[in-house]
């Protein structure tokens, strides 16, 4: 008893008049589970929708990455300008060594 109020009564004042049944408050139960465990399922729901829109963006900008490497590759004329500095210069290395052993 609490105040002079049975304490199962004053909570389980049913609509229809009478208290609950133990059947009822088990239903009233399952159902404030259920609203629970859809709300929980509804944020896990959204959260996994967020990580696949980051998903899809960071595999844009890792595509939009690959494209600019793959364009900035060295060009043949360049490899080819460079190639022929540096054998000019090994031949003017190579010209002064045989100057120096003509001298000895």
């Amino acid at each position: 008893m609490l105040f002079g109020v049975n304490r199962f009564k004053l909570l389980a004042i049913y609509p229809y008049g009478g208290p609950m049944s133990e059947q009822d408050l088990f239903n009233v139960g399952v159902g404030l589970i259920s609203c629970f465990g859809g709300w929980l399922l509804r944020i896990i729901w959204q959260a996994i929708k967020d990580l696949q829109k980051r998903d899809a963006e960071l595999a844009q900008k890792l595509s939009s990455v690959e494209v600019l490497v793959a364009g900035e590759y060295v060009k043949k004329r360049d490899v080819d300008k460079l190639a022929d500095a540096l054998f000019n210069k090994l031949d003017r290395i190579e010209d002064k060594l045989d100057k120096k052993a003509d001298k000895q």
